[in-house]
C-alpha cells in the first residue's frame, strides 16, 4: 500500500520565470480522440435538479424533482443542483481557503504530504505516483472527513470552514440518495439503511490546476470514474471539466452561478442499479491563462458495508446482478492504490458471463 506521495509542487513549477513542461509531465496520448470534443461555445447544458422541490412537502413539486433526478441519473450521470441551501459565502470561503492552502510555503505543505496512498491526510501531485508513468498538471489535498474528521491545521480557520461545508454537502448527498432510492421504486430510506450512510465515508479533495504553457500536452486528471455513490463539485468558475457522453468528450461550462453544485453518479450507484444508472467517466484539462480550483466531496457507503446490486431490483433470470458483492473498504483501497484509468477498477468486480 506504500507509494511515494508527491509533494504539491506543480504550482511552484508553473510560477518559474522560464516556464516549460518537463518531459515527465507530458502525456503523449492526451488528445487522442479529442477531435470529437464539443467546442466550448457549444457545450451542452446539463440537467438541473431543484433541491428545494425534492424536499418539498408538496407532492406535485416533489414528483417533478424526482422525475428530473431520475432522468439526470439515467441519461447523463451529471447534473446541477440549485436551491440546495448552502450559503454562497460558505462556498466562496472554502474556495478562498483552498487557495490559501496551496499558497502555503512548500515546507508547510510538506507537513501534510502523507506517506501512504491510504493516509487520512495527504497532498501531492499524482493520484498514485507508484503506478503512473507521467505526472499530472495539478496539486491536490485529499482528506478523509467522515465518519471521522481529519484536516490540516493550516491555514488558520480553513478546517472549520471545510467542516461546516462537508456537513452540509453530506446532508444534500443523503437527500439526493433518498430521492434516487425512491425513483428506483425502493423505499425512500432503502439506500440509507442498506449502505449505512450515517457512517458513510466522505472524502474532501481540493485540486489546484495551475496555468500551463502547453495545455495540449498536459493532463489535469486522466479519464476516470469516481468510487462511491455521488460526487459533489464546486469550482472557482474556471472551465476544465470534461465528461464522456455517447462516445464523445464534451466540455462542461463553468457553473452558471457560484451557488450551483455539480453532481455526478459514481461506481457504487452503478453496482446497485446497473445498467440504468451508470458511473460517468470524466477528466480534467488545463489551460494557459488562469489557475483552476476544483473541490470535490466524494460520498460513499460505510467502509464495512458489503455493496451489492439491490436485491429488490435483481431477477436472476431477467435482470441478473452485474457485479459481485464487495466490502466498500476493499473497493476503496483497490481504487486508491491503482492509477486512474477509465472504469478499470469497476471492471474488476464485474460478473463475467460465460
Amino acid at each position: 500500500m506504500t507509494s511515494p506521495i508527491q509533494l504539491a509542487n506543480v504550482k511552484k513549477l508553473a510560477e518559474s520565470p522560464d516556464l516549460f513542461i518537463p518531459s515527465n509531465y507530458v502525456h503523449s496520448t492526451i488528445n487522442s480522440g479529442d477531435s470529437s470534443a464539443t467546442d466550448l461555445d457549444d457545450a451542452i447544458s446539463l440537467p438541473i435538479v431543484d433541491f428545494s422541490l425534492l424536499i418539498s412537502g408538496d407532492p406535485h413539486q416533489r414528483a417533478k424533482a424526482l422525475h428530473d433526478l431520475s432522468n439526470a441519473c439515467r441519461d447523463w450521470g451529471f447534473f446541477m443542483v440549485v436551491n440546495h441551501g448552502i450559503a454562497e459565502n460558505l462556498i466562496k470561503a472554502v474556495i478562498d481557503g483552498t487557495h490559501e492552502f496551496f499558497n502555503l510555503l512548500e515546507e508547510e505543505k510538506q507537513e501534510f504530504a502523507g506517506k501512504h496512498a491510504l493516509d487520512p491526510i495527504r497532498c501531492g501531485t499524482n493520484f498514485n505516483a507508484s503506478k503512473e508513468n507521467a505526472f499530472l498538471w495539478r496539486d491536490y489535498l485529499n482528506v478523509l472527513v467522515h465518519p471521522h474528521f481529519h484536516f490540516p491545521s493550516k491555514p488558520h480557520g480553513y478546517s472549520d470552514i471545510v467542516s461546516e461545508y462537508c456537513e452540509k454537502s453530506r446532508e444534500i448527498a443523503r437527500k439526493l440518495l433518498s430521492g434516487i432510492s425512491e425513483s428506483l421504486g425502493l423505499e425512500e430510506s432503502f439506500l440509507d439503511k442498506a449502505l449505512d450512510l450515517k457512517l458513510g465515508l466522505q472524502t474532501f479533495v481540493a485540486n489546484y490546476y495551475p496555468r500551463c504553457p502547453q495545455p495540449e500536452l498536459a493532463v489535469g486528471l486522466p479519464p476516470h470514474s469516481d468510487q462511491g455513490l455521488l460526487t459533489i463539485l464546486v469550482n472557482n468558475q474556471v472551465e476544465g471539466l470534461q465528461l464522456q457522453r455517447q462516445g464523445k468528450w464534451i466540455h462542461v461550462n463553468a457553473l452558471p452561478n457560484p451557488n450551483s453544485l455539480l453532481v455526478n453518479t459514481a461506481d457504487h450507484l452503478e453496482v446497485i442499479k446497473s445498467p440504468n444508472y451508470l458511473s460517468n467517466v470524466n477528466r480534467a484539462v488545463v489551460n494557459n491563462k488562469i489557475a483552476r480550483i476544483s473541490i470535490a466531496t466524494f460520498h460513499g457507503p460505510s467502509l464495512e458495508t458489503i455493496v451489492s446490486p439491490a436485491s429488490p431490483l435483481v431477477d436472476n433470470d431477467n435482470k441478473p446482478a452485474a457485479y459481485i458483492p464487495m466490502k466498500y473498504r476493499d473497493y476503496w483501497e483497490l481504487h486508491q492504490s491503482n492509477q486512474l484509468n477509465g472504469k478499470s477498477c469497476l471492471e474488476r468486480v464485474k460478473i463475467r458471463k460465460n
